[in-house]
């Protein structure tokens, strides 16, 4: 009769180990599913960092091409301050920027007025005729900081970076403020060495 228990421990022990035995590959799979996920994680975002068009920039003068006349005239707002360069000075107001997010600057053919930057007389310009160039044109982000030495998070490594600039025909003098065209979608502009978000008001 007391062979019974004795049976009965060593079965319960043997089944307790079979249990922990079959257990234990499970948190190996997860793991090594984890792994694969963050080396694959890495590797894309490894592939976002190459860019994919490496040519040399562009710097010089141009006129500005049709599809970029077409997507920069108009009336724009300053929507929000995305950040700076890595050299600023006083003017550039950091780190807040300069108070004109919500201010208007109308781009067009013929016409091109600041005068909406108020409390900012020095940026504020009504100019007939002003003349529209192309000064750089950059393929990549990397391309872009290493002549402009300005970084921005919303600025994507395949981006195409044109920097456009306004002078006064009557003069020929260039106005102290530029503007970036990314990709034909967006339209930064730089005020000293602060940029800022522009939205196109319909």
């Amino acid at each position: 009769m007391k062979k019974i228990p004795v049976l009965f421990a060593v079965m319960c022990i043997c089944l307790a180990g079979c249990s922990h035995s079959s257990s234990t590959p499970q948190p190996a799979i997860k793991s090594s599913i984890d792994a694969s996920a963050s080396t694959s994680g890495d590797a894309a975002k490894e592939e976002g960092d190459i860019p994919n068009n490496t040519s040399e920039p562009f710097i010089g003068s141009e006129d500005l091409d049709r599809e970029t006349e077409k997507f920069f005239y108009g009336t724009w707002k300053v929507e929000k301050m995305l950040g700076f360069a890595n050299s600023y000075n006083d003017a550039s107001e950091y780190p807040t920027g300069q108070k004109i997010v919500g201010d208007q600057i109308v781009i067009d053919q013929d016409f091109f007025s600041t005068k909406g930057f108020a409390g900012y007389e020095p940026y504020q310009f009504e100019l007939d005729k002003p003349i529209y160039d192309i000064q750089e044109i950059h393929y990549n982000a990397d391309s872009f900081y290493r002549v402009d030495k300005i970084n921005l998070e919303s600025i994507n490594m395949n981006d195409e970076l044109k920097i456009l600039g306004v002078s006064d025909s009557s003069t020929g003098l260039g106005m102290p403020i530029g503007f970036i065209d990314v990709n034909n979608d967006r339209l930064l502009l730089m005020l000293e060495a602060t940029v800022f978000e522009l939205k196109r008001i319909p």
